[in-house]
């Protein structure tokens, strides 16, 4: 069972044989249907074999590093749809409801959270710098700390720096 404050995980949820997906602010009356179906699925159980093959189910899609890591993003830019290697990307940067993929061309806009793109990304090349931001770290030309000891990336082939929070500022310290 699922409850949350987010419709768009629905299908996703009931893929993974949810009994059911309840939307919040939860009524009375639908906490109580709900509670109904669970009692009614307790009653009747799958039996060994059908608990096995949902579980394998739920195993195959959940397993990290079975999915292909992205290789091409499609991104909009005004009303063009780009085809951006993932290797050409400099950084991610989350913007509102979006995210944008900031390449040494320019930038574009795609409707993938960050936290749902990091894991699609090669993890040998991207890392995530700060909250809002997932850098390309063979764009990185150097790390510079200033002197509060905050420390900011300079890239290669842009003219702007990102800050690194302090979550993050282990991946630039000296070896």
């Amino acid at each position: 069972m699922f409850v949350t404050a987010h419709d768009e995980f629905a299908l996703r949820a009931f893929e993974l044989a949810a009994v059911d997906y309840l939307l919040k602010p939860v009524t009375e009356e639908r906490l109580a249907r709900c509670i109904e179906r669970l009692k009614a699925r307790i009653e009747r159980p799958l039996g060994v074999d059908g608990l096995v093959s949902q579980l394998q189910q739920v195993l195959k899609n959940e397993i990290p590093g079975t999915a292909k890591p992205l290789s091409i993003l499609r991104a909009g830019t005004g009303d063009t749809v780009r085809m951006i290697p993932v290797e050409e990307v400099c950084y991610f940067q989350a913007a509102d409801k979006y995210t944008s993929v900031v390449t040494r061309d320019g930038e574009s806009l795609i409707r993938t959270p960050l936290k749902e793109l990091l894991p699609q990304l090669p993890a040998e090349r991207f890392a995530q710098v700060h909250r809002g931001t997932i850098v390309n770290m063979s764009e990185v030309a150097a790390a510079l700390r200033d002197d509060a000891g905050r420390i900011s990336l300079k890239l290669k082939n842009r003219r702007e720096t990102l800050p690194v929070s302090r979550l993050y500022a282990d991946l630039f310290r000296q070896m």
